[in-house]
């Protein structure tokens, strides 16, 4: 069942109030008037209504002062004015103040619940925006990267400082080893958080392509080109634009970008009149641009742009003490997108698991813990699954698992409760210690939550 909309309406007109109420609650909205503005105000409490309609010459308070009022308890709420003298003076007055629209008095019944309308789209429009930021820039806290192994820990504390820094920084490592989820958490952790991120694998797009894909181009630039278009460094207008696989630029495009990098302004394909934007550039690349450079592949003056710091990602065979951790991670998502319930990997099938060199890193993981989820039937994934995803006696499985001796069941369940810990010290921080509200968000009762804190030892000062 669809919630109705609440919609406070405000005016010292009685008859008015009455007409507009039964429109709206003719059109399935649920409305309540006031005939008193102090008492509107006075009444109003935050998240109880969806929507404000107000008159704005009102004996005793006016409507600009209502406005005021009720934006300073809600400043997300949209607010419609109404008025009998519409100048423009006033009308930018109220739109200055926060309201949403005006409304000019005498008005049809189908023009008020149209106005309504728009407000309450706009509105829903907006909160959805608010919450996909915050479950985006929740994604990509650094807390949120898996790992313990003391690579990625001075990797992440390297970001950490880099992140609120507007600096250019070059990411490098194999493929698959997570240079794009770093390149996202630096933009969701730096001042740019609240504009675009944008990215663009270099090596995807055809030379021709990629340059106007890049920069845009003016109607007429080329044959196909009916219409200027606005390329990806315009749309990352303030926010950030993540080169991926940077070395496969071409040289024309290499030129451009470095002079935008010295510049801070570009031109389209077939324009004259220069364009300037407010980005910042992350880059990665799995090959060594060093050598590229030698070669005259790559310009040794871009790079030095493009390199102002440099964060290297270690391959996953250089971390096999995280794989436990991950492949927990990665089973619990499983199980979340797909209603299932694999516990994990048994011992031997964990083993293995550990001491395979992953030549594809993390992608690789993810991908086959995936198929094996797919098709194991019992709680546990059995190495006869793994074994149709990957050749345990092959060469790229020599690396020892970092197993004690005798009790190979260990690594799994020490690193399940690692994250357990972490992810419910995680919760405490979020709700700043309430620990009501970080059971229900981790799905469990207040005494389950106090028995993990007693036995993952969590203190208050971790909270």
């Amino acid at each position: 069942m669809v919630d109705k909309k609440r919609i406070l309406l405000i005016d010292n007109e009685a008859g008015l109030c009455r007409m507009m109420e039964q429109v709206l609650l003719d059109h399935g909205y649920l409305a309540r008037a006031y005939t008193s503005p102090q008492q509107a105000v006075e009444d109003f409490t935050p998240s109880a209504w969806d929507l404000v309609i107000s008159d704005i010459k009102m004996p005793g308070m006016s409507g600009l002062e209502v406005l005021q009022a009720i934006k300073a308890k809600q400043h997300n709420i949209p607010i419609i004015m109404i008025t009998a003298y519409a100048t423009v003076d006033m009308s930018i007055q109220a739109l200055r103040k926060g309201a949403y629209d005006m409304l000019t008095k005498p008005f049809e019944p189908d023009e008020l619940v149209y106005r309504v309308k728009n407000a309450l789209q706009q509105s829903q429009l907006l909160e959805e925006n608010r919450e996909l930021r915050a479950e985006l820039e929740e994604k990509f806290r650094f807390e949120n990267i898996i790992g313990a192994c003391e690579g990625l820990k001075s990797v992440l504390e390297r970001v950490g400082k880099v992140a609120v820094r507007d600096t250019s920084i070059l990411i490098t490592g194999e493929s698959g080893t997570g240079k794009e989820l770093i390149a996202q958490a630096i933009h969701y952790n730096s001042p740019r958080r609240e504009k675009k991120f944008v990215a663009i694998n270099c090596g995807a797009l055809p030379e021709n392509l990629l340059e106007s894909e890049l920069f845009g181009y003016k109607k007429g630039a080329f044959t196909g080109a009916t219409e200027s278009r606005y390329g990806l460094l315009e749309a990352a207008n303030g926010g950030t634009l993540f080169l991926d696989e940077v070395g496969n630029l071409p040289m024309n495009v290499q030129k451009t970008l470095l002079r935008f990098l010295q510049e801070k302004e570009f031109h389209r394909l077939g324009d004259t009149s220069p364009t300037r934007v407010d980005v910042r550039v992350l880059s990665a690349t799995n090959s060594d641009l060093k050598e590229a450079i030698k070669s005259g592949a790559f310009r040794e003056d871009l790079y030095y742009r493009l390199n102002v710091v440099n964060i290297h990602l270690p391959p996953l065979r250089e971390r096999n003490s995280d794989i436990p951790l991950l492949a927990a991670h990665f089973i619990l998502q499983q199980n979340h997108k797909f209603k299932t319930s694999i516990k994990g990997f048994d011992s031997e099938s964990l083993r293995i698991l550990c001491s395979c060199a992953w030549p594809g890193n993390i992608r690789q993981l993810k991908n086959v813990i995936e198929a094996c989820m797919a098709m194991e039937t019992g709680e546990y994934i059995s190495r006869e699954t793994l074994a149709q995803f990957i050749e345990a006696d092959s060469d790229s499985c020599t690396v020892s698992c970092e197993t004690p001796q005798g009790n190979t069941d260990v690594p799994y369940t020490t690193a399940l409760e690692r994250f357990e810990a972490d992810l419910l010290t995680g919760l405490l921080k979020r709700h700043n210690g309430n620990i009501d509200l970080a059971a229900r968000e981790a799905g469990m009762n207040m005494a389950t939550m106090y028995r993990k804190i007693k036995r993952y030892g969590i203190r208050k000062e971790d909270y």
